[in-house]
């Protein structure tokens, strides 16, 4: 027999069919703060719109951290970021769970590698920052390899369990 919690008035309530989804962050309520919400979304989307030509720069994250900025300070702005042909689409499957796609987290790793052997092979002299330097690398390369889900493993299992 499936388990009925009590509600605070003593009714009986059903279990949730689904687990609990986390809230939405809410507005900041002060001015000041949007504010600050917003400036801080503007630099991170100025910082992507960088990494978006500059190699071994990453530019979704950016753009990610902006929407969360925005969330919290301006629903016009975050519509705007979301709607980007180029960029909303990936923040939206970010938002979803869905992962990256092979051919992004591929992509991904390998600008990793190459800007962390350019970085320590010919820019960085002393050993504590190359060291420092192939750790951080190594760190994003694992994230991205193992920690965030490919899109098309979760494609294949939504299918298997569809069908």
């Amino acid at each position: 027999m499936a388990r009925r919690d009590e509600s605070s008035d003593g009714r009986e309530v059903p279990p949730a069919r689904n687990p609990p989804q986390a809230e939405a962050p809410t507005m900041a309520r002060s001015k000041l703060v949007r504010g600050v919400w917003i400036v801080t979304g503007l630099v991170l989307v100025g910082i992507g719109g960088v990494g978006i030509v500059v190699p071994g720069l990453p530019s979704t994250i950016f753009f990610i951290l902006a929407a969360a900025a925005f969330s919290r300070s301006s629903a016009r702005l975050e519509r705007w970021l979301l709607n980007l042909p180029a960029v909303g689409p990936l923040v939206r499957d970010y938002r979803a769970g869905l992962g990256m796609r092979r051919r992004a987290k591929i992509m991904a790793v390998s600008m990793i590698v190459i800007a962390v052997g350019i970085s320590t092979g010919l820019a960085i002299q002393s050993w504590t920052p190359r060291a420092i330097v192939l750790a951080a690398g190594a760190v994003g390369v694992v994230y991205v390899g193992w920690r965030v889900p490919t899109r098309e493993m979760l494609d294949r299992a939504a299918a298997e369990g569809a069908g």
